[in-house]
């Protein structure tokens, strides 16, 4: 196929690799000497100073159609279509006479929403990572007839002057949805084209009535979806992937009139002190060719990784293909959910470890999008600090968080939706005093949830944050459901319990004119 018709705008580049399948790549890969093979197969990369995702590298070109559409601010910048186009031009420029890379595929696993995507690369990994996370094209036929509706552009080597540019640093990651457009340059962080073309689904998906959600999900035996939303470190990943229900997607979803549906191919774990007796299906696939391990330590003689090893990033990551995961759903669909499960890790020890919400407690915990960090993770924390991130997602989510929210709100509300909140951190005090609830119990929980074993079970209300506490739980120590009840000094907890109350309301202020009535009063109560 002619360059011109493959990459129009293109000038005088050196050789197109268009769509190598994963072995072929390997030897590119192996030739260019972009990383090594370790034992069993998989393919080890470094990134360089970029160990993880760039937040104030990103920008979005404002233009007349756009301008009063996103949630302009400090997650989505504004940069000036001038500035992008001399910058293109640039990269342009950059890449003549050198070999590139080309694959095609798709975004999103329901034919009537899914995107043609164009994924093109300096590097061959990265364009094995693409292959992995997006949804490839089986057929010679539909590949030879396949026109990209949304380009990425990679290439990691080619540097931003921010003197120049007006960029921040060397790096940037900019969309351009007058020209259906992704450039990336600086970075070699992997998961910067995954989560571009994720915040590119949440901008062009709600405009037609379609909910993109930061979430994984998974499908029992029966049939009923369970979605489960939380950020790093809640359990998202860990608590989706049950033996006994097939997992959907670990990631980023759609939902739409037809039900539900994954946006990607692959998966993106982390597998720092990944163990193989505790999550053994995502520690098989470290040992796989196909898979793409970023910054994991190796032994240069022996090919073995370590994945104990944090020298390089606490952020080791593992690219590789979804059906690598025994029993995912190959089509990545499901129907509507029956259960939503909002999880967070309350390192203050006063949420309760799983509560049911109404539709507009749940609206309003996605809203907040509430989880902790304990002391020790970064420098300077002492005692636990409270996060709020809206929608379990704000670095991805283009439009106003308030649109996401009505539309889970009308899902909801149409398709009887159970919702509940489900605590994974702490118990019997506060991080420091208490303990981080045990995995087994939270287990016991979710199960409980998902299998109706809690229908008919009698809730009371919590004291402050007003969600329904189950009076008991299969398999789950009674005292533990209500914390006050854990706390030895109940006048401890009633403080801690009032502080974190005002860091939600605090927080919410910012929603306060948009949300309704019903929303505003599922807040918690000082």
């Amino acid at each position: 196929m002619a360059q011109k018709n493959i990459l129009p705008g293109f000038r005088n580049l050196g050789r197109i690799y268009h769509n190598l399948p994963t072995p072929a790549l390997y030897s590119e890969m192996i030739r260019r000497r972009e990383g090594l093979i370790a034992h069993r197969g998989p393919f080890v990369v470094r990134t360089g100073q970029y160990t993880g995702r760039s937040p104030n590298d990103k920008f979005i070109v404002k233009d007349s159609f756009n301008k009063n559409k996103i949630w302009w601010g400090d997650i989505n910048r504004p940069i000036e279509p001038a500035l992008y186009d001399a910058l293109r031009m640039r990269l342009h420029a950059y890449l003549q006479g050198r070999d590139i890379y080309v694959q095609d595929c798709y975004v999103g696993a329901d034919p009537g929403y899914r995107m043609a995507l164009r994924v093109i690369t300096e590097t061959a990994w990265h364009n094995l990572f693409s292959r992995n996370m997006f949804r490839r094209i089986s057929s010679k036929r539909e590949r030879s007839r396949f026109k990209p509706e949304f380009t990425v552009l990679c290439a990691p080597n080619f540097k931003a002057h921010p003197e120049i540019d007006s960029t921040n640093s060397e790096a940037f990651i900019i969309a351009n949805f007058a020209e259906n457009m992704v450039i990336i340059g600086g970075t070699a962080y992997g998961g910067e084209i995954k989560k571009s073309i994720f915040s590119v689904m949440n901008y062009l998906l709600p405009q037609r009535k379609v909910l993109g959600m930061h979430c994984s999900a998974n499908r029992g035996a029966g049939g009923d979806v369970a979605l489960f939303f939380g950020l790093s470190g809640t359990g998202k990943t860990s608590l989706s992937s049950d033996p006994n229900r097939a997992l959907i997607g670990d990631d980023e979803h759609g939902w739409s009139n037809n039900g539900i549906f994954n946006f990607e191919g692959g998966c993106y774990a982390k597998v720092i002190r990944l163990s193989r007796k505790a999550e053994p299906e995502i520690y098989a696939c470290t040992e796989r060719f196909g898979t793409i391990l970023e910054n994991v330590a190796i032994d240069h003689e022996t090919r073995r990784i370590d994945l104990d090893d944090a020298s390089l990033t606490e952020n080791t990551r593992a690219s590789y293909p979804l059906p690598f995961i025994p029993g995912a759903v190959d089509d990545g669909r499901g129907d509507h959910p029956k259960n939503i499960i909002m999880l967070t890790a309350d390192a203050f020890g006063v949420m309760p470890p799983i509560a049911k919400m109404t539709p507009a407690q749940a609206m309003y915990h996605f809203l907040s999008g509430y989880t902790a960090k304990v002391a020790g993770t970064e420098r300077g924390i002492t005692e636990p600090q409270a996060t709020f991130s809206a929608c379990f997602g704000a670095p991805f989510m283009v439009l106003h968080p308030t649109v996401y929210a009505d539309l889970l709100g009308e899902k909801i509300n149409k398709h009887k939706v159970n919702c509940w909140l489900i605590n994974t951190g702490w118990t019997e005090g506060p991080y420091g005093v208490g303990h981080r609830i045990d995995i087994a119990h939270t287990r016991a929980m979710v199960t409980a949830a998902l299998t109706g074993k809690l229908d008919d079970v009698d809730f009371k209300p919590d004291p402050i944050f007003h969600v329904s506490v189950p009076a008991e739980c299969p398999g789950v120590p009674t005292k533990l459901l209500v914390p006050r009840n854990t706390w030895k000094d109940k006048r401890a907890y009633t403080r801690q319990a009032k502080k974190l109350a005002r860091l939600f309301a605090d927080n919410f202020k910012m929603y306060e004119k948009y949300a309704s009535r019903a929303i505003k009063a599922a807040a918690p109560k000082v």
